[in-house]
């Protein structure tokens, strides 16, 4: 095994705002794997979901692609990209349209080995 594997795994286009995304990614970032799985879990946030998918999806692909021990895992990096906006419109009085803006995200977790 070689020293300080990184190990990236990412999310594109969640229907979520990043910003909401970003509350969530501050709570996980430099704790270990196990613990930043227990407090995705129970953090009352919506965003908490699609982030542990992330999470989970790097370590598993720590375990297979680098044979590491994801036990020993680090969040090291975690971020949340815009991704495109879905356009939508809102009918108004007397024919007017308003815009409706629907974010979208990619989130990014990147693991390192501890040792």
């Amino acid at each position: 095994m070689s020293k300080n594997h990184s190990v990236k795994a990412v999310a594109k286009y969640i229907r979520m705002s990043p910003h909401k995304v970003r509350r969530v990614l501050n709570q996980i970032r430099g704790r270990s794997y196990q613990e930043a799985l227990m407090i995705l879990e129970f953090l009352p946030y919506g965003a908490g979901g699609p982030i542990w998918q992330v999470v989970h999806s790097a370590a598993a692909n720590a375990q297979h692609n680098h044979k590491l021990d994801k036990k020993k895992l680090i969040v090291d990096k975690v971020f949340a990209n815009e991704g495109p906006k879905l356009k939508r419109i809102r009918p108004r009085a007397q024919g007017r349209a308003y815009k409706i803006l629907k974010p979208t995200c990619h989130i990014t977790v990147i693991l390192k080995d501890s040792q």
